[in-house]
């Protein structure tokens, strides 16, 4: 064989290899974490239900320690947590052993401390389940039933990212008046023979108390994140003005989402894809507040977007803000393994997956059937949205790889 047919042959054999490096090699590569998210989605759903047992057997740990050693830089909670129901039956049965007003906000809510040591934010009841606030989609008082439905969604969508929340009930008369600081007892009176409280925040006001009905309130109790991973609060680059009359930039600016990949921390890094999951969660939800959020201090935008606050959530089923995915519709950009996840909760899994987390829980029923069934038909909207800018700029561009191996250590 000519020197010169040998240099096509091996011309010829470096580009079959490069074709099978590049398509063949890649696509299994693809397939196989794709092969992963489907495990991970059957794990999921084979421990949807929890059980609020109290047992710990396999350790002398206190309920408290184990929570706190879930918390990773990209998780609050691990993927697998035979302790969480453990964790969470002490969050609603645990002695109260002193209670204040809660911390800086706009809404009502209490900050108690536990047997043990433990910190978590109470959230009041103040609608029933089928009440719906009109007006804008931030409207009205927090929903602490909220809470506990978009933790639950948050494990559905195995993001691991909001803290642990459970429905309690509380009696203020023997369980918060004795142990309450003189700040909060002060915001304490009786109408009718209901026992309420208004607390200390900036919409806080002593004609719009919370009420018992007698002397019991329903509530939620959200698990105070560990002292040693302190908090870092951004403002939401796709935040709302919140003026009448007085749009955000990205509220007219096609081309807004290039602005913000020039911006650090969503320059690199997970942050953006983050933002994107966060406006995927609530517009589930119907949450349009997530003005500010939240991070791990100094993470230089490494750790997670923490799911905090999520209460101005299930306040009209029948609204659908369009806006809140924003994120996801001008940045045409999403995390396949989010993709892979809403795919399989379409056609009426994820109703019947959040009715079967938030089943054990002593609030339950958390959430009315509209509330639930407004959860399928606002999926659907995700996946025509991001279908719309595959068909545009193709599924190469739209869907990302961002697989980040997490560690427990």
């Amino acid at each position: 064989m000519k020197l010169k047919q040998r240099v096509v042959l091996l011309a010829i054999l470096l580009v079959i290899f490069i074709f099978t490096k590049v398509f063949l090699i890649d696509n299994l590569d693809t397939s196989a974490a794709n092969r992963e998210d489907q495990r991970a989605f059957h794990r999921m759903m084979a421990s949807l239900h929890i059980e609020l047992d109290p047992r710990l057997d396999h350790t002398l740990q206190s309920p408290w320690e184990i929570a706190a050693q879930w918390v990773v830089p990209r998780e609050v909670y691990p993927e697998e947590t035979p302790e969480l129901g453990a964790v969470m039956h002490a969050m609603t049965t645990k002695k109260i052993i002193k209670a204040d007003v809660g911390y800086k906000g706009t809404q009502l809510k209490a900050l108690l401390i536990l047997e043990g040591g433990q910190k978590v934010v109470f959230k009041p009841k103040r609608y029933a389940r089928n009440y719906v606030v009109e007006g804008e989609p931030y409207a009205g008082y927090d929903r602490h039933n909220a809470e506990v439905a978009a933790f639950h969604l948050d494990r559905i969508l195995g993001f691991r990212r909001a803290p642990l929340v459970v429905g309690r009930f509380v009696n203020l008369r023997t369980e918060i008046k004795p142990v309450a600081t003189e700040q909060l007892l002060g915001t304490f009176m009786t109408l009718g023979n209901n026992t309420c409280f208004y607390g200390k925040c900036y919409y806080c006001r002593e004609t719009e108390p919370a009420c018992a009905d007698g002397d019991i309130m329903e509530g939620s109790v959200t698990l105070w994140l560990p002292d040693v991973w302190p908090l870092q609060k951004h403002r939401h680059p796709w935040g709302r003005t919140y003026r009448e009359g007085k749009l955000a930039r990205w509220e007219y600016d096609e081309s807004y989402c290039d602005a913000v990949k020039k911006t650090s921390p969503y320059d690199s890094g997970p942050r953006l894809l983050d933002i994107i999951d966060t406006s995927i969660f609530d517009y589930l939800i119907g949450n349009a507040d997530r003005h500010h959020y939240e991070s791990f201090q100094d993470d230089e935008g490494a750790s997670m977007l923490i799911l905090l606050d999520n209460a101005k959530s299930f306040g009209n089923p029948a609204l659908e803000e369009r806006s809140i995915l924003a994120p996801l519709y001008q940045c045409c950009i999403i995390r396949v393994s989010t993709w892979n996840r809403l795919n399989y909760l379409k056609n009426g899994v994820l109703k019947s997956a959040l009715k079967t987390a938030m089943s054990h829980d002593p609030i339950s029923p958390v959430l009315s059937d509209a509330h639930l069934d407004a959860l399928d038909q606002r999926l659907l909207s995700i996946l025509a949205t991001v279908k719309q800018c595959t068909d545009q700029f193709g599924s190469d561009v739209v869907l990302v790889e961002d697989r980040m191996t997490l560690s427990h250590l």
